[in-house]
């Protein structure tokens, strides 16, 4: 019982994967002399049972003998492993800490969806690369089966296998709700960590469809992480407006960068309606001294079609004064060319008006969408069903 073939062996390094890296996004850790020992100890066990519950089949296998074969005492393996199925089932410590680094307060700003699959990814690309260093004789795909099957064929790992999951989406649901400022056992973030953690048998699933039809790692990890991403766009959608509730310093901001952008606006329609007041001022001021200058002459007004030479088709042409200068020349102190100037002001300062009160609409609509967005995300949170009827 204590033999296990090297078939088996590699496929359990192919399953459990490299150690200190099997946590997805775990990156490179410090770790003394005493904590490595333990760890590789740990890993070694766990390899061994893995590759004897292959052979031999879980049931026929005792801790006494994986103790054995595995050059320690029975007691040592309890020390590592509280029960025989969690020889098998050894991730759950690197599982919580994925959930707390992409679920948890101080997790990346965002979605946590997608923080839960960016770790998920990490995992993956780590796991694809091993397969290409298996020899030929070893299909990933047939020993991620033989995992399931042993799995599936086994009651007492079917229980142990969901009470890790249930485990794990509570550490999940402890997390959100800390992100969210509510109670755990809320159906909110109850059912939020149930989908997330929902996506790890997404993509063991995907991993066993993929292991040998990919010619590369590279291809495998993009074939897999694209159906974990096709799942997590389904749960993101779902969860949209209690994400709102985790994502609550980055909604914060939005709005805040919405108020700004409204008060901005505002600020920009009020020089604009200054700037037009200014030019139509000017433009009437000019209009009534050239009004005043005209009727000093003794003329028409330039626009009462008279027989002065303003009027039109007058001797000095539209727009043109015949002063003291003579036919044809500018008036003194006022010609058509400054009220052609003064019109384009104030058709430019319409222009700005026009302008700025569509920036401040824009800028208002956004923010107004948002309010309304997490005024229902609040009230959803704290209606009852009472409420509701």
């Amino acid at each position: 019982m204590a033999e296990t073939d090297d078939r088996s062996e590699l496929a359990a390094r192919l399953l459990l994967g490299p150690s200190g890296s099997r946590a997805a996004g775990a990156g490179e850790f410090a770790e003394s002399l005493r904590e490595r020992k333990k760890r590789l100890t740990r890993q070694l066990i766990s390899d061994i049972a893995t590759a004897m519950f292959f052979e031999h089949g879980f049931d026929a296998v005792r801790v006494a003998d994986v103790a054995e074969a595995s050059g320690v005492s029975e007691k040592t393996v309890y020390n590592y492993f509280p029960t025989k199925e969690s020889l098998l089932f050894d991730r759950e410590p690197e599982m919580v800490a994925v959930v707390r680094r992409a679920l948890g307060p101080d997790a990346p700003e965002g979605s946590p969806v997608e923080a839960f699959v960016a770790e998920l990814s990490a995992y993956i690309g780590a796991m694809t690369h091993r397969w290409d260093e298996l020899p030929d004789e070893v299909s990933p795909a047939e020993a991620l089966e033989g995992f399931r099957d042993l799995i599936e064929t086994t009651p007492s790992l079917r229980a142990a296998e969901s009470d890790m999951m249930d485990r794990v989406a509570q550490v999940a649901a402890e997390e959100l709700a800390a992100r969210a400022g509510v109670d755990p056992l809320d159906p909110e973030p109850q059912i939020a960590a149930s989908a997330i953690c929902a996506l790890w048998p997404v993509m063991h699933r995907a991993m066993r469809d993929h292991a040998d039809l990919a010619d590369t790692p590279s291809q495998a990890h993009a074939a897999i992480i694209d159906e974990v991403r096709r799942a997590a766009r389904l749960i993101d959608v779902g969860l949209w407006s209690f994400g709102l509730e985790v994502q609550g310093t980055p909604s914060t901001k939005q709005f805040k960068q919405a108020a700004d952008a409204a008060s901005e606006a505002r600020k920009q329609v009020i020089e604009a309606v200054r700037a037009a007041k200014v030019a139509w001022r000017d433009f009437a001021e000019q209009s009534r001294a050239m009004h005043e200058q005209l009727h000093e002459r003794g003329h028409g007004h330039p626009w009462n079609g008279g027989d002065g030479p303003w009027a039109r088709g007058g001797p000095g042409g539209p727009g043109r004064a015949r002063g003291p200068s003579g036919p044809g020349t500018r008036g003194d102190d006022f010609d058509a060319d400054s009220l052609r100037a003064a019109r384009e002001e104030m058709r430019k300062a319409k222009r700005d008006l026009a302008a700025a009160k569509r920036e401040a609409q824009k800028a208002v609509r956004q923010a107004k969408s948002r309010a309304k967005a997490k005024g229902a995300s609040k009230r959803s949170a704290d209606s009852t069903p009472e409420d509701k009827r």
